[in-house]
C-alpha cells in the first residue's frame, strides 16, 4: 500500500471520528441514538473503494477498541460493542466495504442517483442487517420492536446517503480516489 493510501485511510477514520463530536439524538423508543458518524461511514466507501474504506473503519474500531472516546456523545473502548449500538458499529466496516465495492464496479456509469441506491443498500442497509438484530438481543426487544425503532433512522440515513452520493460523484469529476476496475487484457498470442 502507498503512502498515499494510507493518508486516505488515516484521513477517513478521522473524518468519521470528528463527526463523532456532534451530539447525538436520543431516542425515546429504543435505546440508540441518531449520529452523523454513518454519513463518515459512506463518504468513505464512495470516495475510497472497498479495500480503503474497510481498512479506514477498521482502523476506526481499533481505535475505539483501545479506548478512545471516538463514537458520538464520546463512547469507547470494549464496553460499546456488547451495548445496544454495538451491531450498528459493528457494521460500519462491513458497509464501507461493501458501498465501495459497489461504486468501483459502477464506477464508469456512477451518478447521483446511482450513488445514492449503492449508500442505501450498503450504508443503511448492510448496518441495519448487523444492528438491528444485535439491539433487539442487547437490548431485550423483540426484533419487530427493534427493527420498527430503527425506522426512525431511515429519513436522516436517506438524507445522509444523498449527500455522500453527491460528495462521491463530484469527487470523481474532480479529484478521483478510486481507480476503475481494469478491463481483462487478452491473452497474448503464441510465438510462431
Amino acid at each position: 500500500m502507498k503512502t498515499r493510501d494510507l493518508v486516505h485511510v488515516a484521513l477517513f477514520a478521522a473524518l468519521v471520528a470528528a463527526l463523532g463530536l456532534l451530539p447525538p439524538l436520543a431516542l425515546p423508543i429504543i435505546p440508540v441514538p441518531i449520529t452523523a458518524q454513518t454519513l463518515g461511514v459512506m463518504l468513505a466507501g464512495s470516495t475510497l473503494g472497498a479495500r480503503k474504506a474497510g481498512l479506514s473503519l477498521l482502523l476506526f474500531h481499533l481505535l475505539v477498541a483501545a479506548g478512545l472516546p471516538l463514537l458520538s456523545g464520546g463512547h469507547g473502548g470494549l464496553a460499546v460493542y456488547p451495548g445496544p449500538t454495538g451491531g450498528f458499529f459493528v457494521g460500519f466496516v462491513p458497509a464501507a466495504f461493501v458501498i465501495g465495492w459497489l461504486t468501483e464496479r459502477a464506477w464508469h456509469r456512477l451518478s447521483v442517483p446511482l450513488a445514492f441506491a449503492i449508500n442505501v443498500l450498503g450504508g443503511i442497509g448492510v448496518i441495519y442487517a448487523v444492528g438491528i438484530p444485535w439491539l433487539a438481543v442487547s437490548a431485550g426487544l423483540p426484533l419487530t420492536r427493534a427493527a420498527w425503532g430503527s425506522l426512525l433512522f431511515l429519513p436522516g440515513d436517506c438524507v445522509k446517503a444523498a449527500f455522500a452520493a453527491s460528495a462521491a460523484v463530484t469527487l470523481k469529476r474532480a479529484w478521483p480516489l478510486i481507480q476503475p476496475p481494469r478491463a481483462a487484457e487478452p491473452p497474448a498470442a503464441p510465438p510462431p
